[in-house]
């Protein structure tokens, strides 16, 4: 696994509890997990990312129009 051995990975582990402490690491876990997921989510279900820009998105809630032609 990546030429890392036993010591190598027991040494990787204490400098990640030293830099985010014992407490942090659930949350981290929590977090890289749920990332994962979306991530895996968003590869087999493309239709389901919505990719409109923010303002065109209020736009749209408010009924205007953004199209510069409409005046």
């Amino acid at each position: 696994m990546f030429g890392l051995g036993t010591t190598e990975l027991l040494i990787l582990a204490a400098v990640v509890v030293l830099l985010f402490g014992a407490s942090k690491l659930p949350q981290l876990g929590a977090g890289l997990g749920q990332g994962i997921r979306n991530f895996k989510k968003s590869l087999k279900d493309k239709d389901a990312i919505d990719i409109t820009p923010e303002d065109e998105k209020k736009n749209e809630k408010n009924g205007q129009s953004n199209d510069k032609n409409s005046d």
